[in-house]
């Protein structure tokens, strides 16, 4: 049998960051963590009290309510998406917090499922821009990753004051209706239950799903009752069209009707506890899932919050593989880049993450060269490792903290264009779930070549901390106005008032540039799946992991004894 050599890595914190440094470093984070939690609470209270006092008056429950119903007891779900729509603004000064839907994570009945539910304290669950592909993005998750699929459904349709924004278009509203067949053409199992309003283009969402449940004040109409009156001139209610009475009795649109939510909760509940068990359990073997020797809460001391700092990346790794073991391939080349193979949540995941500081340089001896960039060495490795994990069926987690790809004439030379775009050939046609964290700098084309979002990694994960662009915004401010500026970067017009007018362009540029790299904005417009605060990155890379693991049968997962990684390790000498 191969072995698998995992050691013990990282040091304890007094070791790598006196204590000034270590609360210095926290202390900044501590702000921005608190602001993600103040920003999250706010968002999951929808449109306030009010309105959720209205849901409670109708003897409903709201959609997070019923979520947490829903899950184990003791769990919690770990959501996507929270920050869709964030800030931004429709009709008359109206906001659709997480865009109207609650899409998580959830373990129900011992295993992981993707959840949608509407948010009944938002417009009645309306579907605002950017709603239908929040909605498309769960499913797609779901697809990847093979994970049973709950519709909690109470949505009255489109905002229809913004439609537009809305209906037409590739990942328009309709193209929810082709995701819930591609689950259903792949055996994903879709449960739905309808708890109120399930209108129009809506109505279709449940109706593909394996089981549909509706509760005594549910209904789902092509059209409700105000448009059957103005179009037919026909006086009756929403629930006469199209109620429990007429779907589970006449159409067979649906498959039981309930008198209320707690009991179809229940329900879906015991649906989900009649699919086959995980298979999680059978790839850890006796394995369980260990705690890291170094906390993971220490990762918000050990990481600064400026980007020009280094830290020890084999740290990082400590804090979130099991017990702090880890097994690092190919150590010698590509010194700049560090992966291999460790546990987490008992089960084995292969790791790449950017060492920074400065690092050894190969072409040139004795030599240094930043961290944090991708060189020739570095990028064939990376791409062999991740041809190897695709190969042995080995989840990938990929920790960015790029500045880029290494430029210049030796780096073209070196033929680095083909390098990049082997590693993007690799990670395009990859096919074992790949799950992107965005530690702090995303930048270029590094960020594409690291399984950025374009390059379909399950789900994509951004920090506090996180600046994803193209390049920086003091870098850029130099390219706007390189005319202007000397080989020293210094502005060259003596004249007073020239000098103030580049100032203060290159100060608007960089402003500019480095709003948008705020998180929340990645967020807003879908550009990363969901910001978590350090120390819940292990929480969520554990149960991703454990979903990669959890469906059997639908992609490859080779044991230890065959793996590439061992064919790998022994040509690059790392076995012996």
């Amino acid at each position: 049998m191969a072995h698998v050599p995992l050691i013990p890595i990282g040091a304890a914190r007094e070791q790598i960051a006196d204590d000034r440094t270590f609360q210095d470093h926290r202390s900044a984070l501590d702000e921005l963590e608190a602001n993600l939690r103040q920003r999250r609470a706010g968002v999951q209270a929808g449109w306030g009290e009010k309105y959720a006092e209205r849901v409670h008056a109708k003897g409903k429950l709201t959609a997070r309510e019923r979520l947490a119903m829903l899950i184990d007891p003791g769990t919690r779900p770990l959501e996507v998406g929270t920050f869709v729509n964030d800030g931004d603004v429709f009709g008359e000064g109206l906001r659709s917090p997480a865009a109207g839907v609650v899409t998580a994570f959830a373990r129900v009945e011992g295993r992981w499922c993707m959840v949608i539910a509407n948010d009944n304290t938002v417009a009645s669950g309306s579907w605002w821009p950017r709603t239908p592909e929040k909605i498309e993005r769960a499913q797609t998750m779901a697809l990847r990753l093979r994970l049973p699929t709950i519709y909690l459904v109470d949505c009255s349709g489109l905002f229809l004051p913004e439609q537009s924004k809305a209906f037409p278009g590739g990942t328009g509203a309709g193209h929810i209706f082709k995701m819930n067949s591609l689950l259903s053409a792949s055996g994903v199992p879709q449960l739905a239950g309808v708890f109120g309003d399930c209108i129009a283009g809506g109505g279709y969402m449940p109706i593909i799903s394996d089981r549909v449940y509706m509760t005594e004040q549910a209904y789902m109409v092509i059209a409700g009752a105000a448009l059957i009156k103005g179009a037919k001139s026909q006086k009756m209610t929403s629930l006469d069209i199209g109620g429990p009475e007429v779907h589970v009795h006449l159409s067979g649109c649906a498959d039981r009707r309930v008198p209320d939510d707690e009991t179809l909760l229940s329900c879906l509940r015991a649906e989900v506890r009649r699919l086959p068990s995980s298979g999680a359990d059978f790839y850890r073997g006796d394995a369980g899932s260990v705690e890291p020797v170094h906390a993971t809460h220490e990762l918000r001391g050990i990481l600064p919050r400026d980007h020009r700092e280094g830290y020890d990346a084999m740290q990082v790794l400590a804090r979130l593989c099991d017990q702090s073991l880890f097994w690092e391939l190919m150590p010698e080349a590509g010194e700049e880049m560090v992966c291999g193979v460790g546990r987490i949540g008992g089960l084995y995941a292969g790791f790449i993450i950017n060492r920074q500081g400065l690092v050894g340089d190969p072409e040139h001896p004795g030599a240094m060269r930043p961290g944090g960039s991708l060189y020739r060495a570095g990028i064939a490795k990376i791409s062999a490792f991740s041809r190897a994990c695709d190969s042995d069926g080995i989840p990938i987690v990929w920790l960015q903290d790029i500045s880029g790809f290494d430029i210049g004439v030796e780096a073209e030379r070196q033929g680095l264009l083909a390098y990049g775009s082997n590693l993007i050939y690799t990670n395009s046609t990859n096919t074992v779930p790949m799950f992107t964290v965005l530690l702090r700098k995303a930048s270029g084309a590094g960020y594409y070549a690291m399984a950025g979002l374009p390059y379909d990694p399950v789900v994509q994960l951004s920090t506090c901390i996180t600046r994803l662009s193209v390049m920086e915004g003091r870098t850029l401010a130099i390219a706007t106005y390189n005319t202007k500026l000397g080989d020293d970067f210094e502005i060259l017009s003596k004249d007073p008032a020239e000098r103030a007018a580049v100032e203060a362009g290159m100060a608007a540029v960089e402003k500019r540039i480095e709003a948008d790299m705020d998180p929340y904005v990645s967020a807003r417009q879908m550009d990363t799946d969901e910001i978590v605060e350090l120390g819940e990155l292990r929480e969520y890379l554990a149960a991703l992991v454990e979903m990669s693991y959890q469906n059997t049968g639908y992609r490859r997962v080779k044991n230890p004894r065959i793996w590439t990684l061992h064919d790998l390790a022994v040509l690059t000498g790392g076995i012996r």
